[in-house]
């Protein structure tokens, strides 16, 4: 499981476009690389929305956002039609990148056990440490873009 201080692999998946994204495509840019469950459900889609209108001040802060699902590269590209989205999103079919950051977990609901993603957010710098990592329930989806910003503003006054 990936944690503040770890360095974050360089390859990080196949886009929406079936183009492969590495962190060495942002030089000199941090990452705000975001995990959630699923394109056009109601959480994700206010968290999408959220990073979409606070992009400008996330870019200004130096982070590229970078969204992480299961779900399909065409399923990705449906979303971001529908919504809007100015940035990338990974289609991790085979859950490799949940994995390695240690966000495929088991869950409940209403008593049934399940594996699914566990929403996270993971605040990269340029040299490719983690140096933030919200997870679970301190994830705010509805605003989480005011989220990031306050904590890429607080760890930068430390």
């Amino acid at each position: 499981m990936m944690q503040a201080g770890d360095i974050a692999p360089d390859l990080l998946g196949k886009d929406q476009n079936d183009k492969e994204i590495r962190r060495s495509d942002f030089p000199g840019k941090s990452i705000a690389l975001y995990f959630y469950p699923k394109d056009n459900t109601s959480g994700c889609t206010a968290e999408a929305c959220s990073l979409r209108d606070g992009i400008a001040d996330l870019k200004k802060a130096g982070y590229e956002v970078i969204g992480v699902s299961k779900d399909s590269a065409k399923s990705h590209r449906g979303f971001i039609e529908k919504y809007e989205l100015p940035f990338t999103l990974i289609a991790d079919t085979e859950k490799e990148l949940h994995e390695l950051f240690g966000v495929w977990v088991e869950k409940s609901m209403y008593g049934r056990k399940y594996m699914g993603t566990e929403r996270s957010t993971f605040l990269i710098d340029p040299e490719g440490k983690i140096t933030a990592v919200l997870k679970g329930k301190e994830v705010k989806t509805k605003d989480h873009a005011n989220q990031l910003l306050t904590l890429i503003e607080k760890n930068n006054q430390i």
